[in-house]
């Protein structure tokens, strides 16, 4: 079972706090943004590789990280790679949805693999999702509950049918289809996963990763877990400031 985090945007929206380091390494709650997501990924049972895709400017960066972060993963039995797509700037980047391609390309087929963005705060457990993928043969991603409009209009929306098949992924809506957001975390069989070189070859592919599950909705069978919990998603300086706010005085994940 494998992990890959797509960490290689270049936070434009969040210079110039990003112009020279990488977002995903921010301080946040005493720790990196990505550690909090490590830190649960870690205890997810049987994986045995986690694949961390950066740019060629913030590669030295992980590298770092990873020379400091390392032993607690190898203390698990669980391989870490940092993957350099090889882009310096931002108008050289993969984007999302090729990065994931490239980081298929570099690592050993698995029976299933969680994908996710690197600067997401996840304030509930993975695990028990985790868990639910590992026990059927279908693929997965995360549905929040929000009433707010605002929010949905800012990140990717679930259509569902009464079964909670994806019908539809709506990048941003103006109009949301329904009040399920779709944090940047989904759980994928080797056979979804690997149509993601079908669907950068196809003339509409675009960059962003909720375009690919729009495609993966059309071509094969994705369903959502309705989540109960909160995801912070660092994207702006705002959502940045604000997530240091919270966790200063709350804990990452609610207990009860």
């Amino acid at each position: 079972m494998n992990a890959i985090l797509l960490c290689a945007g270049f936070g434009t929206r969040m210079e110039p706090l990003t112009k020279d380091f990488p977002k995903a390494l921010l301080d946040v709650g005493g720790r990196p943004v990505i550690d909090h997501l490590i830190g649960q990924i870690l205890d997810f049972r049987g994986l045995g590789s986690i694949a961390i895709v950066t740019n060629d400017r913030f590669f030295g960066h992980f590298l770092q990280w990873g020379e400091e972060n390392g032993g607690a993963v190898a203390d698990r039995g669980i391989s870490l790679n940092i993957l350099n797509d090889g882009a310096l700037e931002a108008e050289d980047r993969l984007g999302a949805a090729g990065d994931l391609g490239f980081a298929v390309s570099q690592i050993s087929e698995s029976k299933g693999t969680v994908v996710a963005a690197g600067d997401n705060v996840f304030r509930f457990r993975l695990g028990p999702y985790w868990d639910k993928f590992l026990s059927g043969d279908k693929s997965y991603v995360l549905a929040l509950r929000t009433e707010d409009t605002q929010r949905l209009r800012k990140t990717g929306v679930l259509e569902l049918d009464s079964n909670d098949r994806i019908l539809a992924f709506h990048e941003k809506p103006e109009t949301p289809p329904s009040n399920f957001a779709c944090p940047a975390l989904y759980f994928l069989k080797p056979r979804a996963l690997n149509l993601i070189h079908e669907y950068l070859s196809s003339p509409d592919a675009r960059d962003e990763i909720g375009y690919f599950i729009s495609y993966l909705a059309k071509h094969d069978v994705i369903y959502a877990i309705r989540a109960e919990g909160e995801a912070i998603d660092i994207g702006t300086i705002e959502s940045y400031e604000r997530a240091k706010k919270i966790l200063s005085g709350e804990p990452v994940i609610y207990k009860g």
